[in-house]
């Protein structure tokens, strides 16, 4: 190697270098039935979405890219960019572009960040602001080496992007804090229109595809977000066709129900590179339909967004406008808050089972 060339550096989105980027690596589909689908395999027609390139697609690209600004519909390939884009609403990536965490499913680099911009809140107002937009969801990597996660950088974000754009409603899709509640109501008490933080999967596929993270932890954290200000719509996301059955989905939507979440979309997990987990299988529009109709009106959602292409920011303006947040529910404190991720775990030899460098005491 000489002067002139970077080492290797893992998966990470083409053109970044930002942080020391590590590998996700490779892993078998802990699947019950069946095999993993090969990257290979040919997409049904229903997952097939048109290449964006239209006007209002290209002018947000190139705000993006003068503000210096992160999207998760660029980073974690979103198949809707298209069609948000066009009709002027993008999802904020915000506290950098690599995540401290490796969950096998996501095409965000994973490694350590490198550096914290203060400014970030201002610059994404202003483009808020000049972007006329009326919903704007605001989202980030997992910061586990900050004192409060990020936490702070979303509520002055909220609040500036209300000063200077009152009409518009703010999403917000945070982390889990690590379980820290002080972190938590930062947000909390900044007033976003809508508080999300996504499930992902089932319970038993949940340590293996988030091992950053604990199951009860991302329910009841919606759930304490909900005790803090019961008037504020809470919601959750979960991919099929990571390996689980449906009567684990069904459990899933049951126990997000605990945490009174309001807002639940489910879609289908779309694999970003070999170095992520592989599809288990292609679930139907008519199962999509059919978990609609058991959210809605057998197990109390106010709404769900339920389709292949879903994803947890698609039609959320519709969302902010027209779902009515429900009251605190059967779980209302944050669980799992001292209890170590599968991450963390350590190992009879001394080693974390799976590096997550950085991690910030408690």
């Amino acid at each position: 190697m000489n002067g002139n060339e970077r080492p290797a550096r893992g998966y990470a989105p083409q053109g970044k270098d930002t942080g020391v980027v590590k590998s996700k690596g490779t892993a078998k589909v802990p699947i019950l039935d069946g095999e993993a689908l090969p990257l290979t395999t040919r997409k049904p027609e229903w997952l097939k979405v048109r290449s964006p390139g239209g006007p209002n697609y290209l002018r947000l690209k190139q705000l993006m890219r003068g503000q210096k600004l992160h999207s998760v519909c660029e980073e974690a390939g979103c198949p809707n960019i298209g069609e948000c884009w066009e009709a002027g609403t993008a999802t904020f990536l915000i506290l950098g572009d690599v995540c401290t965490r490796a969950c096998k499913y996501c095409a965000i680099a994973h490694g350590m960040p490198t550096e914290l911009d203060l400014d970030e809140p201002r610059r994404v107002a202003e483009s808020v602001a000049a972007l006329q937009l009326e919903h704007v969801v605001v989202t980030s990597v997992n910061r586990d080496e900050l004192p409060d996660g990020g936490a702070g950088i979303f509520a002055e974000l909220i609040r500036r992007t209300r000063e200077l754009r009152p009409s518009c409603s703010i999403e917000v899709l945070i982390p889990d804090f690590k379980g820290d509640e002080a972190a938590l109501q930062l947000v909390v008490e900044a007033r976003p229109a809508i508080l999300a933080h996504n499930l992902e999967t089932v319970a038993r596929l949940h340590p293996w595809a988030r091992p950053g993270g604990r199951y009860w932890r991302s329910i009841s954290l919606l759930g304490a977000a909900k005790r803090m200000d019961p008037t504020m719509l809470t919601k959750s996301g979960i991919m099929l066709g990571l390996g689980e059955t449906q009567e684990e989905v069904a459990q899933a939507m049951r126990d997000l129900r605990k945490g009174s979440v309001d807002i639940l979309t489910l879609g289908q997990y779309l694999r970003p590179s070999v170095h992520h987990a592989p599809v288990a299988r292609f679930v139907t529009p008519e199962e999509f339909r059919e978990w609609k109709r058991l959210g809605e009106q057998e197990l109390g959602f106010r709404h769900v967004e339920s389709g292949a292409l879903v994803r947890s920011s698609y039609h959320a303006e519709k969302q902010a406008r027209t779902v009515q947040a429900g009251g605190v529910g059967e779980i209302a404190r944050i669980l799992e808050a001292d209890v170590p991720a599968p991450a963390e775990v350590v190992s009879p030899g001394g080693a974390p089972l799976v590096q997550l460098h950085g991690l910030r005491a408690g």
